[in-house]
């Protein structure tokens, strides 16, 4: 086995160092967003056995939209690097940099087996600092070929020591072998590929053989001219575990994806759906495409899909002389390293093996792919090409005349190409740096164009993003995703009726249902959010809210798996009230999905509509259950048991609502109903704190001013309350019971009749029917002494509200009054103190109102009903004082008592608050 010596390895890491430190100043840009920031499997709370149920991207490998990429161990590194940094992308890229120097090093150990050490130094290297390699290793999701190298390589170690003496099996290396190779192939696919490297070394290496001596004895031994040599017994026994085991794992692995090909469209691999012979001209054009990249990385793009490399669709097309340039020129050192004996021939061999075989699986040989170029698959075959380059330098420098020129040569290639990757990773910095650099390279990819107007989107520069949109749509027209996109920022500059016909035109660009033919098969499954976007725009009329069930309803007929079609269907079954359908809705997409936190919470909102508490309550703490800190749930949770008046319910409800500030801690309703809680448990003080914190938060918080004001009343603190209630009436004029609450502070602690007058008469200003504010405003002419007026004022109050004994007990008062005067007396009261006397029911405020959240396209979307509820305490009642109410016994006071605070309770309203309102 080759030996690494330490200085080696302090020379790699170096350069490794050098070229890749500032990648770790990158975020997650492209892949990275799908692959670390909207996996879910990256999350503690996720289960690890998801990890090996689910492809690279968190997809289940059952669905149809999975890309049947299963890579749980690389997965698993992502977790790990979740678990000590959550989404901190430096420990990301860190990882990624340490993972490219232990490649570096382990190849630098299988060059050595076929190069001597200076040679082999030169290999790794060059490997180090290539450009092509920067996808691979500053982007994150590029760690599924680093992960992979290093198994891939150490398998291959470790089936070079499988030849004991005389030609003996030494069979551990080879259990081994086997089980690298399945671990390489857990962190990315291609690592299977290695068997075959494995195999072809055993053959032309291990054995010797050369393609002519192979042949003749073969044939001798089917001419019966001579038996197996015992080696090549050997040698078949070796071959034949090895690919049993490549069968098996290959096996495992189809059943995994469900003996299902992932879904790609014309879009992501316009050859992939070509006709004869446009396919293959276009398939074999694209292996020089690749060789060029490694002989010449100075432009480099991280997406080659849709029109970046146009299709080859003739024999004429001068292309295809590079095509069979490449193919000539490989033909040759084919020839070469098969045909003759020696360690040159050796050594292109395996050079030819690295390059050629792990390059097949992205090739579109046996199975189409999803792109039609991409940098990062050239991870392992650029180390061929390395070995090449260095063994062709080996040549070179061994000549004298040539020695000067070839080490001049080598620096400069060294050096530049660690320039550009320095240069290269400032690239990966954020999306908008990455697809910008791209445009500079291809201007003809519409998916480009896309994603800047993305990058700027997330900005919320729509109008930048408009432009770079619009701009996809002329480079591909029949690119359904760029009209969407068209539309959706039309849509946030408030320009509905060009979003409209953006989303008709992508939606005419929809191919029609054809019966008995799969709709994914033809389209993206993402497409079909254009019945969705177009549904969600047109339900803001009113008056097409029946369209835009249509469109739903059309969009569940081409995919009845499409989850978020039943999610947007149900919220707008909500808004046309009809609960009962809209439950059904979210039944049916729970079937599809019932880990999703957010379906189970849109279907306790359901259930809140259903006036069902019980099955809410259930459905809130399901979605809990998925996911403890999904706010939402815990907030409207909380006013759930808190609107149930159960006080075993209120110490898991003031716990919940602690967690929702905690996580929203500028939401000023957290505060809010904290302190509404506080106040149904009589503690006074934490409930001031938390109201004034609600107010501080947001100013001109109507009901949080209110009920503060109403707690200081209610706690002989009335005067404090003024200065609340200025406050409240200076944002909400035309409050009633704020001006109510006013007039009775400013009656009985100011003892100012005027200013209280004024509040009451505002009140009947606005509602001339408003009873309490009348009933109070005869108060107001009973503390003026003025009885005739009081009596004309409480019979057109019994007028309003005949049934009101109190009004009827109070007129019989002032009557009396005015009867126990002498005639020719003046109608007056004694001035003594007086309270009005409390109103039965005072009509009372609700703000009710529903906010709609929907999340990016890329992920699930999910709307919200968001139902703040909010109580507000009873006005303060007013009693009239006299004779009479002075001679009732101690008993019949009590019994008073105890009818007005049951009243009090009974009288209780409840105001739902939505975002400060």
């Amino acid at each position: 086995m080759a030996y690494v010596s330490p200085k080696e390895i302090a020379l790699i890491v170096g350069v490794v160092a050098a070229c890749y430190w500032n990648s770790l100043f990158c975020g997650f840009v492209f892949d990275d967003v799908s692959a670390i920031l909207d996996n879910k499997d990256l999350h503690p709370s996720t289960p690890l056995k998801n990890l090996f149920l689910n492809d690279f991207w968190g997809t289940p490998m059952s669905e149809e939209r999975s890309h049947k990429s299963y890579r749980p161990l690389t997965v698993l590194t992502f977790r790990l690097n979740y678990l000590f940094s959550e989404l901190n992308a430096v420990s990301y890229h860190f990882l990624n940099v340490i993972f490219h120097a232990i490649v570096c090093i382990v190849f630098l150990k299988v060059c050595k087996l076929f190069l001597d050490n200076r040679s082999s130094l030169v290999a790794s290297l060059l490997f180090a600092v290539h450009p092509i390699h920067t996808e691979a290793v500053t982007g994150v999701v590029g760690r599924a070929e680093l992960l992979s190298s290093i198994f891939f390589l150490a398998a291959f170690l470790s089936y070079t020591r499988s030849r004991g003496p005389e030609n003996t099996i030494v069979w551990t290396p080879i259990a081994l072998t086997v089980f690298l190779v399945a671990v390489a192939t857990l962190c990315k696919e291609q690592g299977i590929t290695v068997v075959g490297i494995c195999c072809v070394y055993e053959v032309f290496i291990a054995q010797g053989y050369t393609l002519p001596i192979l042949w003749d004895t073969v044939l001798q031994i089917l001419r019966g001219k001579g038996s197996i040599p015992y080696c090549m017994l050997q040698m078949l026994l070796k071959l034949i575990v090895l690919m049993f085991s490549t069968l098996l794992l290959v096996v495992i692995r189809v059943q995994v994806i469900q003996s299902q090909l992932p879904v790609f469209t014309r879009f992501d691999n316009p050859a992939a759906v070509s006709p004869f012979p446009t396919r293959q001209l276009t398939f074999n054009y694209l292996l020089p495409v690749n060789a060029w990249l490694l002989l010449n990385p100075s432009e480099l793009c991280c997406d080659w899909t849709m029109g970046t490399i146009p299709l080859v669709e003739s024999l004429l097309d001068m292309r295809n002389l590079a095509t069979m340039t490449f193919f000539c020129f490989l033909g040759t050192l084919l020839v070469f390293s098969l045909r003759y004996p020696g360690d040159s021939s050796k050594t292109v061999l395996m050079a030819l093996c690295l390059i050629v075989l792990p390059f097949i699986p992205a090739s579109n040989l046996f199975f189409p792919v999803g792109f039609v170029v991409a940098e990062r698959v050239l991870y392992v075959p650029s180390m061929g090409f390395c070995m090449l380059v260095a063994h062709g330098w080996k040549k070179l420098s061994n000549n004298s005349v040539l020695r000067k020129l070839s080490w001049i040569c080598l620096s400069l290639v060294l050096l530049i190409h660690a320039l550009k990757t320095l240069h290269r990773n400032w690239d990966w910095e954020s999306e908008y740096t990455l697809f910008m650099s791209a445009l500079k390279v291809n201007r003809n990819n519409a998916k480009l164009w896309n994603n800047v107007g993305h990058a700027l989107e997330n900005e919320k520069n729509f109008e930048r993003a408009l432009r770079f949109f619009i701009q996809a749509t002329q480079v591909q027209p029949d690119d359904i995703g760029a009209h969407m996109n068209v539309g959706r920022t039309y849509k946030n500059l408030n320009r509905t009726k060009e979003a409209e016909e953006s989303y008709l035109l992508a939606k005419s660009l929809m191919p029609q249902i054809i019966p008995g033919k799969k709709y994914a098969a033809r389209v993206a499954p993402n497409h079909l959010n254009v019945y969705i976007n177009l549904a969600n725009l047109i339900r803001a009329n009113d008056s097409r809210l029946e369209e835009a069930d249509q469109l739903y309803r059309q969009a569940i007929s081409m995919r009845p798996d499409f989850k978020q079609a039943y999610i947007s269907r149900g919220e707008l079954l909500l808004k046309m009230n009809k609960p009962l359908q809209a439950k059904e809705a979210y039944l049916r997409a729970l079937e599809l999905d019932r880990t999703n936190a957010d379906l189970w919470y849109n279907l306790a909102i359901v259930y809140i509509e259903l006036k069902d508490p019980t099955e809410a309550l259930k459905n809130f703490n399901r979605a809990l259950e998925l996911n403890p800190n999904h706010k939402l749930a815990l907030f409207n949770s909380a006013l759930l048991m808190q609107e149930s008046g159960d006080a075993r319910l209120r110490p898991e409800a003031r716990k919940r609502l602690l967690d929702y500030v905690k996580e929203e801690p500028q939401d000023a309703n957290g505060y809010f109903n904290l302190g509404m809680l506080a106040m149904d448990d009589k503690k006074d003080a934490e409930a001031e704190t938390w109201m004034k914190k609600a107010i501080k938060l947001q100013a001109g918080f109507r009901s949080a001013l209110f009920n503060l004001a109403l707690l200081y009343s209610q706690t002989a603190k009335e005067l404090k309350a003024l200065p609340v209630l200025e406050e409240l009436l200076r944002y909400y004029p035309d409050h009633a019971k704020g001006l109510i609450l006013k007039g009775d502070i400013l009656m009985n602690q100011k003892k100012d009749i005027q200013g209280a007058k004024q509040c009451f008469e505002k009140i009947l200003k606005m509602d001339p029917n408003n009873v309490q504010g009348k009933h109070n405003l005869c108060v107001v002419y009973f503390e003026e002494k003025d009885l005739l007026k009081a009596e004309k004022c409480l019979v057109e109050t019994l007028a309003l509200a005949p049934h009101e004994e109190y009004i009827q007990r109070h007129l019989s008062i002032v009557r009396s009054k005015i009867v126990s005067l002498g005639p020719g007396e003046v109608p007056v009261i004694p001035a003594e103190k007086a309270r009005a006397v409390e109103g039965e029911k005072i009509p009372l405020e609700n703000s009710k109102g529903g906010k709609n959240e929907q999340k990016s396209t890329r992920t699930t979307n999910s709307n919200h009903n968001n139902k703040g509820q909010t109580k507000s305490k009873k006005n303060v009642e007013k009693n009239t004082t006299d004779k009479e109410t002075k001679k009732k016994s101690t008993k019949e006071i009590k019994d008073i008592e105890k009818k007005r605070v049951a009243a009090l309770k009974r009288l209780e309203e409840i105001e739902r608050i939505l975002n400060g309102d």
